[in-house]
């Protein structure tokens, strides 16, 4: 079995996520997390923004992208689509998750 398609371990703050029809493992490591503020700005304005109900799509693609564990074959255009496919009441379990582990870390 591959890191990708492994149980997420929640004393860790994973989340799982279906892409490619497989479940993956979003990790938010301190390396990942770096990245995605790079990306996407302060991470403490994206969970407001996320607490206001103002989180794009491309910012929990982007979060999603940079916590991925193992991203094997899978591309960033795989990932938005999975995120269209599924729809957003699906990324809201993950998501909640991974801001839960920004905010709080690791108790």
């Amino acid at each position: 079995m591959s890191e990708a398609d492994a149980a997420p371990n929640p004393w860790r703050g994973e989340a799982a996520f279906a892409v490619a029809g497989r479940r993956v493992v979003l990790r938010p490591t301190f390396a990942a997390l770096v990245a995605a503020e790079e990306e996407l700005g302060p991470l403490f304005a994206l969970v407001e923004r996320a607490g206001a109900g103002q989180l794009r799509l491309a910012e929990i693609a982007a979060l999603f992208w940079h916590c991925l564990a193992d991203r094997g074959d899978i591309d960033r255009k795989a990932l938005g689509e999975a995120l269209i496919a599924q729809g957003l009441a699906a990324a809201t379990a993950p998501l909640r998750t991974l801001l839960s582990q920004i905010l709080q870390g690791r108790g």
